[in-house]
């Protein structure tokens, strides 16, 4: 089952070290062990441009579609057996003790 991870900052997250991993670890060993396919960072949201188009009418605007302090920082997908182990994987990322991590399946386009 491949999964999104979804690496999030938390406003109310200590400022302090994490302990354990730090993310090259982390993407090494998941990389090395082949539960990592693909990942990378992602500019801060006020670097973001939202499209919409309602009525045949396109509509293009600087910044992030919502007002938030916390925002995707980057992703990662993964493939495990379940959620579970999503879960264990996603625990051993540095931004699980600085920020937050969402976890979500992939839903194939069969």
């Amino acid at each position: 089952m491949e999964y999104m991870l979804f690496i999030c900052t938390d406003s109310t997250a200590p400022t302090t070290e994490p302990s354990g991993y730090t993310i090259d670890e982390w993407v090494a060993e998941t990389t090395d062990g082949g539960t990592r396919r693909h990942g990378d960072r992602l500019r801060p949201a006020n670097d973001a441009t939202t499209v919409k188009l309602r009525g045949g009418r396109l509509s293009v605007t600087a910044g992030p579609f919502a007002e938030t302090t916390e925002w995707i920082a980057g992703y990662d997908v993964i493939e495990c057996g379940d959620l579970d182990a999503a879960i264990e994987i996603a625990a051993k990322h540095p931004m699980a003790q600085l920020g937050q991590i969402e976890i979500r399946p992939m839903w194939p386009i069969e």
